[in-house]
């Protein structure tokens, strides 16, 4: 059972000489515990599953400061704790692998997806598949319904990237696509398409997708030609074994914590890294979505999008197809943690409309986390964010470095383990973490730059 913990009360005569600080953190005592408030010394908790339809209207987080300061511990103890309540910790895409320590000491399930590692298919459909032919006919047929259209979402994002398109499939490629889709599902039953499958169907022509879309010969090959090269490129050349196949491990669901490590991708550059976040989104989601929908998986999740920015400024499109793919917090209690060093990431995505969907997520996200971030990082987060003139000096002091570096001792970054935060317009709460030494060998990502003895990151 969780221990709610203690709450006291009495009038400040009495309570001030057993407990100076009489100025309460303004959180309730439960949920995941980050630090000690930096004014009054109490303990500060999160809890944004807790929360929800009480503090908060969702549980989403989004966690921001400059590289360094912490923002990686803090995602980290939030996960570790929430997995010790109940929850299954879930990483849909690992681009550095700096999860898997920690995944592995939890005794939790890491798929490294590379040339010779594993293998996962973007198309698969999860525990589903050996229960769809269990199912009445129209359960089932509304079922499949649903997984190509999942299925027809997922490779509308894949050709977006530079790996395949650049661009999102037009109407007719969109349509051949559902059609070629279908057909690739019903050639073999009890079995999931892959890629190559959809690429043979179009470049087959049965009757039923050359009457879809009312074309023969050339003019058949003149509409798909384009979509079938940008298939092609998702499952030849650097992506060549990696999403063009089925799964070779499939995700462990009954673990208390599971991820995708793509950290073997990033030596094949950006566009590569981007393609395979957006396949491992993909597979993770659908996934967990499919299990959900037979009852296998009941507890709620907690899933941090860190490196998100990176697969969206790939292609257009790709933050509506994102949000199409992930779409698990809307009705559950799951915790999604987006991190990002500045809100420029945001500025940065391709269309004025990716950029307008990319601000809803941060609507959509009540509690806001901010680290060390410089004066003018603040000035952007004032717009989507109320910050006092206290609060914006407060984070932009712990942004600023009180060493030279030239001395030896083991000096600590000011801002390193400190946090705004923040829930909605309430006024934020200000908390330094301290991390155990077991966190601190879980958590490592900077071991080149912390200083022997740090305890916080």
């Amino acid at each position: 059972m969780e221990d709610t913990g203690t709450v006291y009360t009495g009038p400040s005569t009495q309570a001030g000489a057993v407990y100076p600080f009489l100025l309460g953190s303004g959180l309730p005592p439960r949920g995941v515990p980050v630090g000690r408030d930096v004014l009054t010394g109490e303990l500060v908790c999160v809890d944004p599953s807790g929360w929800t339809g009480k503090l908060t209207t969702n549980p989403g987080v989004w966690v921001m400061s400059q590289p360094g300061v912490g923002k990686s511990a803090f995602v980290k103890r939030l996960c570790l704790v929430y997995v010790a309540y109940g929850a299954m910790m879930c990483v849909p895409a690992d681009v550095k692998g700096e999860y898997t320590t920690l995944i592995r000491e939890l005794g939790g399930s890491v798929l490294r997806i590379g040339t010779g590692i594993d293998r996962i298919n973007p198309l698969d459909s999860g525990p589903l598949l050996n229960r769809l032919g269990s199912l009445p006919a129209a359960e089932r047929e509304a079922l499949l319904d649903v997984l190509n259209g999942r299925r027809l979402e997922t490779l509308g994002a894949l050709l977006a990237t530079r790996c395949g398109l650049g661009r999102q499939p037009n109407e007719i490629e969109r349509s051949a696509l559902t059609t070629a889709v279908q057909l690739a599902a019903d050639a073999v039953p009890g079995t999931d398409p892959v890629i190559p499958d959809v690429i043979a169907v179009l470049r087959q022509a049965p009757v039923e997708l050359r009457t879809k879309l009312a074309a023969e010969g050339d003019t058949y090959l003149d509409l798909t030609r384009s979509v079938v090269a940008g298939l092609d490129n998702l499952v030849d050349g650097p992506l060549k074994g990696m999403f063009d196949g089925p799964t070779t491990t499939p995700l462990d669901l009954d673990a208390p914590a599971v991820s995708v490590d793509i950290d073997a991708l990033r030596a094949r550059g950006r566009d590569v890294v981007s393609a395979g976040m957006i396949a491992s989104w993909a597979y993770t989601y659908n996934t967990v979505d499919s299990a959900r929908s037979l009852g296998v998986v009941r507890r709620r999740l907690v899933l941090p999008m860190d490196e998100m920015w990176r697969a969206l400024r790939s292609g257009p499109g790709l933050v509506d197809a994102m949000d199409s793919i992930s779409r698990l917090n809307r009705t559950t209690d799951d915790v999604t943690i987006y991190v990002t060093h500045s809100l420029q990431d945001v500025e940065a995505l391709p269309t004025e409309e990716d950029r307008a969907k990319a601000r809803g997520l941060m609507d959509r996200c009540d509690t806001w986390v901010i680290g060390g971030s410089t004066d003018e990082e603040l000035g952007r987060v004032s717009g989507k964010r109320t910050l006092t003139e206290q609060e914006r000096l407060l984070i932009a002091s712990w942004a600023s470095a009180t060493s030279t570096g030239l001395d030896t001792s083991d000096q600590v970054h000011p801002g390193r383990g400190k946090y705004l935060i923040k829930l909605g317009t309430r006024p934020g709460i200000a908390a330094a973490m301290e991390l155990t030494a077991t966190e601190r060998r879980l958590y490592h990502t900077d071991r080149n730059t912390e200083p022997a003895g740090d305890a916080r990151r």
